[in-house]
């Protein structure tokens, strides 16, 4: 019988100095209480990419007074006639592109800006636009460097050049490393990435495909600004076009030949949307400032200084 009860009394020992508190015992004076076993927090993979993705992204400051210096809208400004004429211009492309348009369209919220040559204004006009839709209330912006040969949208914002869309394509970054996040609220910046001597091929890749069928669907308030080549200059830009739901063509006025827009138009006849924008075109409206923005659809709807579809 002793040795039973010796043998408890030591097996009891044994737990007290593994720390286990038994019936009757006290804290000893000094000693440190266990801790309680903690719940265990899973975040959801939504939560999990939002994170991320915030601290990833990298945040820049942009010069708004160097940008309203070239003419480019930003943020508070005082209203001015180029500032209203954007309001028109983006009005119809936000309608389309939430689903409130007379049709339905697929990526309707990709909207590729371009023109048939170099030298029309093209990423001067997606700045603006990008600028503009930024400024709504219900909608974010990303604005997508996709002038991939000659990209200008970082250096037109004061920004050094860096990895962006050529590199996640090679699979060699992720998309939220690269974005830009802005001091202008709403609005975030793709850059185009590392030059490729096979940037056409990576634009027309199933991984490109997938990358704007993501880009589409991910966000429903988000409306997504590709700055693309010209496309008389370029293949780029038709194989972009091919992806788009709304595309406009930025036109220089009294310099564009009409037969290059003709042919411009015709490279891009599967775009269901095509917007004409008339740039430089001058305007005798009393109170005007001399130079504006005519606009007009290819699918038929016409506006005072609109050029219609051929």
């Amino acid at each position: 019988m002793s040795s039973l009860i010796e043998q408890a009394a030591q097996r009891l020992e044994q737990l007290r100095n593994a720390g286990v508190m038994l019936p009757g015992d006290t804290l000893n004076k000094g000693a440190e209480p266990q801790p309680s076993p903690q719940p265990r927090v899973v975040t959801s993979p939504v939560g999990v990419e939002e994170s991320t993705h915030l601290q990833q992204s990298k945040k820049v400051d942009l010069d708004l007074n160097a940008l309203a210096a070239q003419g480019l809208l930003t943020p508070n400004a005082p209203r001015t006639h180029i500032a209203d004429q954007y309001r028109v211009i983006k009005r119809p492309l936000i309608k389309n592109a939430m689903g409130k348009g007379a049709t339905t369209l697929n990526h309707a919220n990709l909207i590729m800006v371009t023109s048939a040559l170099a030298g029309e204004g093209k990423s001067f006009t997606s700045l603006n636009l990008a600028m503009s839709i930024a400024a709504e209330m219900d909608n974010t912006v990303m604005l997508v460097d996709a002038d991939v040969a000659r990209p200008s949208v970082l250096r037109m914002l004061g920004l050094p050049q860096g990895p962006g869309l050529l590199d996640v394509l090679e699979d060699q970054v992720d998309m939220a490393s690269v974005l830009l996040r802005t001091n202008v609220d709403k609005l975030t910046i793709l850059p185009s990435g590392t030059p490729h001597a096979r940037a056409t091929e990576l634009l027309a890749s199933d991984a490109m495909s997938q990358l704007l069928e993501d880009m589409a669907k991910r966000y429903p308030d988000r409306i997504i600004i590709f700055d693309s080549p010209p496309l008389l200059l370029t293949t780029e830009s038709r194989v972009l076009a091919s992806h788009m739901g709304q595309i406009v063509v930025v036109v220089h006025a009294d310099k564009t030949p009409q037969s290059a827009v003709q042919q411009a138009v015709a490279t891009i006849e599967s775009c269901p949307v095509k917007m004409l924008l008339l740039n430089q075109a001058r305007s005798n409206a009393a109170g005007s400032y001399g130079y504006g923005y005519g606009y007009g659809y290819g699918y038929g709807y016409g506006h005072d200084n609109a050029i219609q579809k051929a």
